[in-house]
């Protein structure tokens, strides 16, 4: 194994890592934009607000795209483990 495999490995983790988190993130951005818009104009202050639609929105997040989800990470793990007789030699 040398280092050029290592950064490649390193490099597809990464972009799997960042492709499963990237929508979750950018609902839960998404929705607390929102509410702090929505706090700014009724000027409601409460910090505990923000907390229950974040969670919902991620939790119907996760819900629809728990299977692409799963299947990226499975693909991954197949292409990872497919790959452990060659690093060997």
């Amino acid at each position: 194994m040398n280092s050029e495999t290592v950064m490649s490995m390193t490099y597809l983790a990464m972009k799997v890592a960042l492709s499963m988190a990237g929508p979750l993130l950018l609902v839960t951005l998404a929705v607390g934009l929102l509410i702090s818009i929505f706090q700014a104009a009724t000027q409601i202050n409460e910090m505990t607000l923000s907390f229950i639609p974040k969670l919902l929105a991620v939790g119907a997040t996760l819900v629809l795209l728990g299977p692409w989800l799963i299947s990226t990470m499975v693909d991954y793990m197949r292409n990872l483990l497919s790959q452990i007789p060659g690093l060997a030699s």
